[in-house]
């Protein structure tokens, strides 16, 4: 089975990617951009594109967990608050999480959860149950792609924390994996359930930006304290910044933006340029704050503190894409998008349109609407619905919102909002951006996950 752990390109690596044979490394015809989009690995014989592909109508939907960590355990609270779902198995390595999420779930009125806590492969115990419908993933990155691909095997659709993956490879085994198996694999990316970011996607769908033409986007989260704390993330997530150099985790930004653009359908992302800062922050905050003597103020970081990455669209639109856990500054998406009748701007929320006579930033604030003012008009249908029940959820109400929506589209039978492409897709900038940083900022080709399907119109 491939590891997913994220390991440092070697000179003939970098040399194949430069040359545009990647694909026999298991990088999907990987190229740089001047010389053409990269040939997609073909289709499995038994295989077809899961584009558009409903799901069979449920009105209870049969649900386990992977991962009883915090954000695990988040994911568990919102997903009892969603009227069908019956929760069956819990799977964690740690027993005791797997006994606090079972008591969760009976302390919400139903029977106990079966719990898979022998081991570190348990999880494919839980996989091979017939009685799954969805499966959700939240362990560290780099079990994804394994679980993810198990739970579809054994027969469930899965949702799977952000990023899906971290290597091409990686992205490619999730496509393949869900039109092999017909099951969806959706990531989980709850910025594209928030507020804003519906608002706009309601926006951008009326016309009121006009022709969009720029986005910007980001995660700027001030991680420190987490990354060396001594559970949780801090277990692990400290050491993607060892050997890995680039935006190590993109969706939270691009999400939203992709959706905006109509990436996968009618437009895709083409290449990408990437660039890293140096690499100080991280270790001034470890020899300030832990004792001598502490073993880890011996590591080493590869991950500079900022990463700036620049993707053109085929249809000709800019996105500028960053990632900093490290500076000091406030939490910020950035969440821009700049069309012919106007601009959008997160944090905080404001917009300019076109002919407004002070030529400043108009706020958008959802608690100050006025009847007919727009927040009010372009506030999303599912804010509208559930906006009360959303906001005592996590990140503000946007992860109650996902699941709830998720749901929806099980009891409806309908396609999911996000598809395996999108997920592969908005996963990508990753790998691609550690290889742009370490041949100079070469432009890479992006693969196309959806192998020929994106210029397709759909919503």
């Amino acid at each position: 089975m491939t590891d997913e752990t994220p390991r440092s390109p070697s000179r003939r690596h970098l040399l194949q990617v430069a040359a545009g044979t990647a694909a026999g490394a298991g990088l999907g015809g990987l190229a740089r951009a001047g010389e053409g989009v990269p040939a997609s690995p073909p289709r499995p014989k038994d295989a077809s594109s899961m584009i558009g592909v409903p799901f069979e109508k449920h009105d209870r939907v049969r649900f386990g967990l992977i991962g009883c960590g915090g954000r695990g355990r988040s994911l568990l609270r919102n997903m009892l608050g969603v009227e069908g779902v019956e929760v069956k198995a819990i799977c964690d390595l740690v027993p005791e999480k797997v006994e606090r999420a079972q008591a969760m779930i009976e302390k919400a009125g139903q029977a106990r959860a079966e719990g898979y806590s022998k081991g570190e492969k348990d999880f494919e115990n839980l996989c091979a149950r017939d009685d799954l419908d969805l499966v959700f993933v939240a362990t560290p990155w780099n079990w994804h792609v394994r679980m993810a691909v198990a739970a579809m095997e054994g027969g469930a659709h899965v949702g799977v924390e952000v990023p899906a993956a971290s290597t091409l490879e990686g992205c490619w085994r999730l496509v393949d994996a869900s039109e092999r198996t017909r099951r969806h694999c959706m990531m989980l990316e709850n910025a594209c359930y928030g507020w804003d970011e519906l608002f706009v996607l309601n926006m951008v769908r009326a016309g009121e930006l006009g022709v969009l033409t720029h986005a910007e986007c980001a995660y700027i989260h001030d991680l420190r304290s987490l990354l060396f704390a001594d559970r949780g993330e801090g277990l692990w997530r400290r050491f993607e910044h060892w050997r890995r150099n680039g935006n190590l985790y993109p969706t939270h930004g691009l999400g939203p933006v992709a959706r905006y653009l109509d990436i996968n359908r009618g437009d895709r992302f083409e290449f990408m340029v990437s660039m890293s800062s140096p690499s100080v922050g991280l270790q001034a905050y470890r020899d300030r704050t832990l004792e001598a003597g502490d073993p880890r103020r011996m590591e080493t970081y590869d991950c500079g503190d900022m990463n700036t990455s620049l993707i053109k669209t085929a249809g000709g639109r800019s996105i500028v894409l960053q990632h900093d856990v490290i500076s000091p500054r406030p939490y910020d998406r950035i969440n821009l998008l700049s069309g012919t009748k106007g601009t959008f701007r997160s944090y905080p929320s404001r917009l300019f349109l076109d002919g407004q006579e002070e030529h400043e930033w108009q706020a958008v604030n959802p608690e100050e609407r006025k009847p007919g003012g727009v927040e009010d008009r372009f506030e999303h249908a599912l804010w509208k619905k559930l906006g009360e029940t959303a906001r005592g959820g996590g990140h503000g109400g946007m992860d109650y919102i996902m699941c709830w929506r998720l749901i929806e589209c099980f009891r409806e039978g309908l396609a999911p909002d996000m598809d395996v492409y999108d997920g592969a897709s908005w996963s990508a900038p990753a790998p691609l951006s550690e290889l742009s940083v370490a041949q100079r900022s070469a432009p890479l080709s992006f693969p196309d996950f959806t192998r020929g399907s994106w210029s397709e119109k759909r919503t």
